[in-house]
């Protein structure tokens, strides 16, 4: 049994599971050029109960991956010929604003990983998947949506909180969507924040930029680094800290598989794990 297999046994443990149908999944991977893509193609060509049915990239139009020859675009992949039941989407968020609108109309689920998308995105989104579903997440570690739980759980119970965020020297956005998702939860959950006590910041922006609710978040790009992130929560007389790091891509794939194989119960746009979860 491989590691994904074994990840996947325990991911189906969680709550019952209705599948897309008695027969295996078929999977699209868009953007599978990129180092999440290929993880995911991988992943899913490793994985029970999946096929992965087609692969696009503009980048590498004509070759094979895990035996299947990559498309040029989501017009090729969602030929009358490829039969996927879902497609998996890690590009970027100018190309997935309108591969989804051709995936939502091709009536085939969406799972996306996407950054950079935001709350008008996601309107957008739910105008346009009628016959078919979406999910939209942030962040596909587990350990990660129990991380932005347990800070959404602290924060009524402390005074002060930052964020500092980590990534790979080529993310280009910041903050991530997993900061800035996690403040918007600690500021829904807590209204009660001190005031940032700063009046002069000798070195311009040093307290990181002023997040839901002032909460601080602090972006750092990184050479070697994955993904990592901490939340420190403050009160007279004790601190709480909430990391999560992750080491390898392949720690998003649990998550990612999760969200295929469940996906059919969850109508319409749903943004982040957290109901796949149980959260």
């Amino acid at each position: 049994m491989n590691q994904f297999q074994i990840d996947m046994l325990m991911t189906d443990s969680l709550s019952p599971m209705e599948t897309i149908g008695a027969a295996q999944i078929r999977v699209g991977v868009l953007g599978v050029a990129g180092r999440m893509g290929r993880a995911v193609a991988d992943a899913v060509a490793a994985a029970d109960g999946m096929v992965l049915a087609g692969a696009a990239d503009p980048s590498i139009p004509g070759t094979q991956v895990n035996g299947v020859s990559v498309v040029a675009d989501v017009d090729a992949l969602l030929d009358d010929e490829s039969d996927l039941d879902v497609v998996v989407d890690f590009t970027v968020a100018e190309a997935c604003r309108v591969t989804l609108t051709a995936v939502a109309a091709a009536g085939v689920h969406a799972v996306v990983g996407t950054s950079g998308l935001n709350e008008d995105d996601l309107t957008d989104f739910e105008s346009v998947f009628a016959m078919s579903n979406c999910v939209v997440v942030p962040n596909f570690a587990i350990g990660a949506v129990l991380m932005m739980r347990f800070a959404e759980l602290a924060a009524p119970w402390f005074e002060t909180a930052e964020i500092v965020e980590i990534h790979h020297d080529g993310k280009v956005d910041a903050p991530s969507s997993t900061a800035l998702v996690t403040a918007e939860r600690m500021a829904a959950s807590s209204t009660e924040w001190a005031p940032d006590p700063t009046s002069h910041e000798v070195v311009s922006g040093v307290r990181g930029g002023a997040g839901p609710a002032g909460i601080r978040i602090h972006s750092l790009r990184m050479r070697g680094a994955v993904a990592n992130q901490e939340v420190v929560l403050g009160s007279a007389g004790q601190t709480l800290t909430i990391r999560h790091d992750t080491s390898d891509r392949v720690s998003f794939m649990p998550g990612v598989l999760l969200a295929v194989r469940r996906i059919g119960e969850v109508p319409g746009v749903t943004y982040g794990l957290d109901a796949l979860l149980g959260l």
